[in-house]
């Protein structure tokens, strides 16, 4: 298809993730009140989107605890500026086998599987405008983990994200991807235009390489809304491209730790160093309340 740079974009903000991120950078958010705090500086420097997970405030590591998403939630609701809150709904689905001659029982301290309904508890009580749909199974970088997406759990989750009024925002980590999810919206599950994060670099998904990230590009349908990011140093090349190729972009230190080669990065300094690559690109940065009516979204408080 030919290229039509888009020009109002708006930037989300990853602001923690779920990685083992949490001892590299006295940067990367642990505590709600950090979390928070670093999603609404992000908002600051132009963030319309901010996308959350929750993370033990002691040990960095990733939680499901509802009661911390629920404190981001309100710290994020209650601050002066606006921004639309993206909650992840990707954790409770780690499956981390044993070695390769017994990969049989997993290894209950690192697997994590539990049902759609509890995987989605946080959002039903959260109400965020947005939470994630990864929409497949895929092995991860670890050897023996593989984050496990079945065709069921998915179509159950879209469905309680639909009933819900939340929109899901389909992590696609490989054409097979999109490719369900154009089917979750042929059966109605998900509603058209669906809204879709191309997910590059992330081994072993799609590679982070122009060609793949037409070819994941290609794959969306035209009326459907779309971002995209990539790992590391590849972060703000494919900014640039995310803009040129139609797109919207992502940035946050859920994806990349540093500003440049040896300086770690904060959020806010990230969504600057974005917000500059699209300006001199000629393209507008667009505000929560465009996000909201481009993408039919309510903003809501916790239940």
């Amino acid at each position: 298809m030919p290229l039509e740079m888009n020009q109002n974009v708006f930037i989300t903000c990853a602001v923690t993730g779920s990685g083992s991120t949490q001892d590299k950078s006295p940067n990367v958010p642990r505590s709600p009140k950090q979390i928070a705090d670093s999603a609404i500086e992000a908002a600051k420097a132009g963030a319309a989107v901010v996308h959350c997970h929750v993370r033990d405030p002691e040990t960095g590591a990733p939680s499901r605890n509802l009661s911390l998403y629920r404190e981001v939630t309100e710290r994020v609701r209650d601050a002066e500026i606006d921004v639309v809150l993206n909650l992840t709904a990707g954790m409770g689905g780690d499956m981390v086998f044993g070695d390769v001659e017994n990969p049989l029982p997993v290894r209950d301290s690192a697997t994590d599987m539990v049902g759609a309904t509890e995987r989605m508890a946080h959002i039903a009580e959260c109400l965020p405008e947005i939470c994630t749909l990864d929409c497949g199974t895929m092995n991860f970088a670890e050897a023996d983990y593989v984050m496990t997406n079945t065709p069921g759990m998915l179509r159950a989750m879209g469905q309680m994200m639909t009933d819900l009024g939340v929109k899901p925002e389909i992590e696609a980590f490989d054409t097979g991807h999109l490719w369900f999810a154009k089917q979750l919206v042929k059966e109605g599950i998900l509603d058209s235009p669906a809204l879709v994060q191309l997910c590059m670099g992330v081994p072993w998904g799609a590679p982070d390489d122009l060609n793949t990230f037409m070819a994941m590009v290609n794959n969306v349908p035209s009326d459907w809304n779309w971002s995209a990011f990539a790992l590391g140093r590849s972060e703000m090349p494919f900014v640039a491209a995310s803009v040129l190729a139609g797109g919207n972009v992502r940035v946050g230190l859920e994806d990349n730790l540093f500003l440049e080669r040896g300086v770690l990065a904060t959020n806010a300094q990230l969504v600057e160093k974005a917000a500059t690559i699209i300006e001199n690109m000629g393209a507008r940065i667009i505000g929560p309340e465009d996000v909201r009516k481009q993408l039919g979204l309510t903003k809501r408080g916790p239940r």
